[in-house]
């Protein structure tokens, strides 16, 4: 409460349900991209840049606090945690000097003046763009509980690292001067601006398996448990899958990086290119299960308690449902269609979202692809086994290709998705009829965004577009934020963050900019 006085004080707005936004999906474990909050602007102007230059000019801004520059290429999803913003992007713009060649890094920002704290630096991997594809930086969220960070890297490992960095001494896994320039490099000496890893676990030495381009996933935690996507996939001739036998899902201990448990889904052989999903995770019947989006077009639920058999810990399946339809595997004579043809068969990239004793999923495929059909698909997790023929609610066949995530707004039942081709999707999240659809004429790779009576998106070409939470379309406001953006705008503590390929800014109702050194 006294803090609540000093803002008053100090005539600050505190924003209603004023709250950290730590993780892809923030503090919901189903994922549903809606936050309760108020007080965000239907119209902001990220600016222009000074001439000759990549800063923007914030007196050209409208409702915009602070802009930093990333890297080239930004494809992580903000989350804001303790008065600390992070986001992962490439070292394209190299904040420390020891550093300039390629290497994809996450960076902690301050949440109230956009100055910089302290940045995680991950060396490429040797075997080059076929595991770690070049200048994409790194492309997961992390997931922020108390003081840790949990992180998925573009080297395929999981870490946990120090929310403050190493401002409180090096604790943990204490080998960062030898981490960052990567093996066989010089070792450096650690400083107050790098992170502070406490552990690592390595998928591709620990589990064999093979990342097609990259690794990405958001991790999710419940209690002491971190599920993850292996981002296991086929190599180079994009036939063959190295390591078909390795597990695509895992758990691991929170505390230690242990390997707790695999899935028993066999999905390996099945991979149709690479596995890039985040879980989500619900109760049902008092049963608390995970969701999987796996790389064979299966979408699966796992029990997160884990099962012995032998030698090995195994996450059960509880049920699982083949999300891609029969006319998406053969053609009207019956024949297979090929993979990735466009009128074909996709996998699942999107975040599957637990809603209301609902799940709600659309397949999609890498969008080096281009576009093809696709299918959005509300489930009922109530039931087990092979729920195919069983389980589906309603589907949505007017959609493309999708590596986006769904938005459903409680305050009126809508549900909003964005499609690779460039659609914004309005449906009834009850049954499935569409209100509207948007043409945002041009490819979409984030996800929609409703807070606050207001869809946010963004897209390719780097226009940023307000459309209103309602059953008829209106769009409240269009800017053009001068980079292409390919992640999802999100809230916190009253402050909107959008990440286009080179700039994050913090935007809010009424915001003036911040002075540089300015303290909170």
């Amino acid at each position: 409460m006294k803090s609540l006085a000093l803002l008053a004080l100090a005539g600050l707005t505190v924003p209603a349900f004023a709250q950290d936004w730590p993780s892809w999906g923030g503090s919901d474990p189903g994922r549903n991209m809606y936050s309760p909050a108020k007080g965000f602007p239907a119209k902001f102007n990220t600016g222009k840049f000074k001439p000759n230059s990549e800063e923007i000019d914030m007196a050209t801004t409208e409702n915009v606090k602070w802009a930093v520059k990333l890297g080239s290429q930004t494809y992580g999803n903000t989350v804001v945690a303790s008065g600390k913003v992070l986001v992962g992007t490439n070292n394209a713009t190299p904040r420390d000097e020891r550093f300039k060649d390629d290497k994809s890094v996450l960076i902690a920002f301050d949440e109230y003046t956009g100055g910089f704290l302290w940045q995680l630096t991950v060396p490429k991997l040797a075997s080059g763009k076929v595991n770690d594809w070049e200048y994409l930086g790194l492309l997961a969220s992390p997931f922020v509980e108390g003081d840790k960070v949990y992180i998925v890297t573009s080297r395929c490992e999981v870490l946990c690292l120090d929310l403050n960095g190493q401002s409180n001494g090096n604790q943990g896994f204490a080998d960062e001067g030898q981490y960052m320039p990567g093996p066989g490099k010089p070792k450096v000496e650690v400083t107050p601006k790098d992170a502070d890893i406490l552990w690592k676990y390595d998928m591709m030495d620990e589990l064999g398996v093979f990342p097609h381009n990259a690794a990405n996933c958001s991790v999710i935690v419940l209690d002491d448990k971190i599920f993850v996507c292996t981002s296991n996939g086929q190599d180079w001739t994009h036939v063959n899958i190295p390591s078909p036998n390795s597990p695509s899902f895992i758990m691991l201990d929170k505390k230690t990086g242990e390997l707790l448990a695999e899935d028993d889904a066999k999905i390996g052989p099945n991979i149709k290119h690479g596995q890039w999903t985040s879980p989500s995770i619900g109760t049902v019947n008092g049963k608390t299960q995970v969701y999987f989006g796996g790389g064979d077009g299966v979408l699966y639920a796992f029990d997160t308690v884990p099962s012995k058999e032998g030698d090995t810990d195994w996450m059960k399946k509880v049920w699982w449902f083949d999300c891609v339809p029969d006319e998406y595997k053969t053609d009207k004579a019956g024949k297979p269609i090929k993979y990735p043809a466009a009128e074909g068969p996709s996998e699942i990239n999107s975040t599957p979202v637990f809603y209301k004793n609902r799940v709600y999923v659309a397949i999609g495929q890498d969008p080096e692809h281009g576009e093809g059909v696709g299918r959005l698909l509300c489930i009922d997790p109530t039931k087990t086994g092979e729920v195919t023929k069983t389980a589906l609610i309603w589907d949505f066949k007017e959609i493309h290709r999708s590596i986006s995530t769904v938005s459903i707004d409680p305050t009126n039942g809508l549900l909003f998705i964005a499609d690779f081709s460039g659609f914004v999707f309005c449906l009834d999240a009850e049954n499935g009829k569409k209100m509207w659809e948007h043409d945002m004429q041009a490819h979409m790779w984030g996800s929609t965004f409703v807070v606050d009576g207001k869809v946010y998106v963004g897209d390719e070409d780097g226009d940023a577009v307000v459309l209103a939470s309602a059953k008829e379309k209106k769009v409240l406001s269009e800017v053009n934020v001068g980079a292409p953006i390919y992640s999802t705008v999100i809230p916190a503590n009253g402050t909107l963050y959008l990440a286009s390929q080179t700039h994050l800014f913090a935007i809010a109702e009424g915001a003036k900019p911040v002075a540089a050194g300015a303290k909170k």
